[in-house]
């Protein structure tokens, strides 16, 4: 697994997809993944520091997995499947067992996002999907 950051939201309001990057930690691969409007700017307003009257989606379940004795610990992108991404969160349970939740890549990534944890990608992913830094 390699340890990813994010690097670029790339929101345009006039269409429905927009995009995130992800960079490696340690490396220059990049992937984009193609995203919802709604996650892009649940994404973005957590990143911004934006306040919110109300919690999000996002903020609510990582609030309900912490008020249970749960802790995510990280998000992993493993799988690539036309043009498809697959993720999964792992949490802790407070009994200490690890929980593989599956889940999208933007809302994993929102999570994480919100819980300050590492997002990870499979090595085979960045070699099928990596692009080049521009």
């Amino acid at each position: 697994m390699i340890k990813m950051e994010l690097a670029r939201i790339i929101i345009d309001e006039r269409r429905q997809d927009q995009v995130i990057v992800l960079k490696e930690k340690e490396g220059e691969r990049q992937i984009p993944i193609v995203i919802g409007i709604m996650e892009a700017s649940s994404i973005k307003i957590k990143l911004t520091g934006m306040e919110v009257p109300r919690p999000m989606t996002h903020d609510l379940l990582a609030d309900v997995i912490e008020s249970l004795g749960g802790k995510i610990q990280r998000v992993v992108i493993d799988k690539l499947v036309n043009n498809t991404y697959f993720a999964k969160l792992e949490i802790k349970t407070k009994e200490g067992e690890v929980k593989i939740i599956d889940a999208r890549p933007s809302d994993s990534i929102a999570i994480a996002v919100r819980s300050k944890v590492p997002i990870f990608v499979a090595e085979e992913v960045l070699n099928q999907a990596a692009v080049n830094p521009q």
